[in-house]
């Protein structure tokens, strides 16, 4: 492969507890079983930083996120080694964005400030709601306060960038629960904000809840005016949308998520993670068993592959580009001729300063599902 630059993602595939809406790869201890040991498993990732090494050659690593799952169950010795081991392989940037996810009941003062000494200089944590009764339709483990402490923590450690996750529109939420968890955010001193709106995944303990009636299903209408009253919040508070569901003080956005989103080079690194070189994506084996055992046997834990055609990377350089407030040049729309009547319906304008390029409008961002299909034959 011959990529010049890449952003490497680690996926820790552990949690203590499952979230009840949650279906990512990850598993508790019980949900686990045999076969790979939690106390060991950096060792394994290390083992597939080597591979993906060998595999890209000379390169150098833009930045780096590791998430989950809880990557802090590892501990600061189990990251700051994938980092250590990411350095020993790659050029890593100057500069580099360097990220852990974190619960905020998964992390100390002291673990924090070994993390920031190891060299991680960005922290997201998954804060999701300052009310205690929205957390325990959520089953999250930690307390109503406890994200605004970790974030201290974070700004006490040294941490650059600090991000506060969100979820809204969960069932029994009210407007007052919103704005009081905005307000804890903001008040946490942080430079960037994701908030997403709660989606009942299939096979989840809320979906089970939610088809026998124990819970009222997520609303379309109050989760878009939810929507606009973070929106509203964080642009007042100086954090403008960069991003469908990110906001952040200018020069705080995410950068690993940025070349996601620009349609760049990214190496995904553990059980199930996806990886995108140069019009090639594959995916890893999902369960860390079968994962443990291709590495141990010294075999590549690629699952599957497929080569993009020039069609499908155009659509997907949409799909993503038009997310972000920057919006895309109407070269890359190629003159599409649902351009000017999604202009005309006020759901893209053009980019303020730059005339060439469109945008999604606050509308255009409800319904940026429709846009997109409009955009995409």
């Amino acid at each position: 492969m011959g990529a010049d630059q890449v952003s490497l993602y680690v996926h820790v595939p552990f949690c203590a507890s499952r979230c009840g809406y949650c279906d990512f790869n990850t598993y508790t201890a019980e949900e686990l079983g045999g076969g790979v040991r939690r106390d060991s498993f950096h060792e394994l990732l290390n083992a597939e930083i080597d591979l993906a090494a060998k595999a890209l050659g000379k390169c150098t690593v833009t930045t780096v996120f590791v998430g989950g799952g809880t990557p802090t169950l590892l501990g600061s010795v189990g990251l700051n080694s994938i980092l250590e081991r990411i350095r020993d392989n790659f050029d890593v940037a100057l500069h580099a964005e360097i990220t852990t996810e974190a619960n905020p009941d998964s992390v100390t003062e002291q673990m924090l400030a070994e993390l920031r000494a190891g060299g991680f200089n960005r922290i997201s944590f998954g804060m999701q709601s300052a009310s205690s009764a929205v957390l325990r339709i959520l089953e999250r483990t930690h307390t109503s306060g406890a994200g605004v402490q970790a974030a201290g923590w974070a700004r006490t450690a040294g941490f650059d960038h600090v991000n506060l996750d969100l979820i809204y529109g969960t069932p029994g939420e009210t407007d007052d629960d919103l704005r009081r968890s905005l307000d804890a955010a903001m008040g946490a001193g942080v430079d960037h904000v994701s908030a997403y709106a709660l989606i009942v995944e299939d096979g989840t303990a809320l979906s089970r809840k939610v088809n026998r009636g124990e819970l009222p299903a997520p609303d379309d209408d109050v989760c878009a005016d939810r929507y606009e009253i973070i929106d509203r919040a964080l642009t007042d508070a100086g954090m403008p949308w960069y991003e469908l569901s990110n906001w952040a003080v200018p020069g705080g956005e995410c950068q690993h998520n940025m070349a996601y989103w620009t349609d760049a080079n990214w190496w995904g690194v553990g059980p199930g993670a996806h990886s995108h070189v140069d019009g090639e994506r594959w995916w890893n084996v999902k369960h860390p068993a079968t994962y443990g055992e291709r590495l141990a046997a010294g075999v590549s834990p690629e699952a599957d592959r497929e080569v993009l055609t020039a069609e499908q990377q155009h659509a997907e350089r949409i799909l993503l580009g038009i997310r972000l407030a920057r919006g895309m040049s109407r070269d890359d729309l190629d003159a599409n001729a649902a351009v000017t009547g999604l202009l005309a319906d006020g759901l893209l304008e053009p980019v303020e300063g730059d005339a060439s390029r469109v945008a999604l409008t606050l509308r255009g961002r409800l319904l940026a599902d429709a846009v997109t299909r409009a955009l995409i034959p």
